[in-house]
């Protein structure tokens, strides 16, 4: 989401100086700049966030690439929604990944991690 675009006036041209900017950061990481939903919204008025806003009527929607197909819709509710969740391997055995381990007096080694699910 691009907020504040209140104080922009609703500018067109800074949404897509943002979208242009972020997409450049977002392929330097290693990410597909076609799988983010890119909405300009303001959270102050409630503009583009579970409706469509007249405010902005240059604004025709947001596109975007998922395993599954191409996603389309307008606001940020919509972008939300459209967040494939990951793929959860609970066929899988059990691990646990270590992230420290602390040697506590009196009572031993303590390992520290998280629980996963996987091979």
């Amino acid at each position: 989401a691009v907020n504040k675009m209140d104080t922009t006036k609703w500018s067109e041209d800074r949404f897509n100086e943002i979208v242009k900017e972020t997409s450049t950061f977002i392929k330097k990481v290693g990410y597909n700049p076609k799988a983010v939903a890119f909405v300009p919204i303001s959270g102050w008025h409630g503009d583009n966030m579970l409706e469509e806003s007249s405010n902005m009527p240059w604004y025709k929607g947001w596109t975007k690439e998922i395993k599954s197909g191409v996603v389309k819709g307008k606001t940020l509710l919509d972008a939300i929604d459209a967040i494939e969740p990951p793929v959860r391997p609970s066929d899988k055995p059990l691990r646990l990944p270590l992230q420290d381990v602390y040697k506590i007096g009196g009572i031993g080694t303590v390992p520290v991690g998280r629980v996963e699910t996987g091979t």
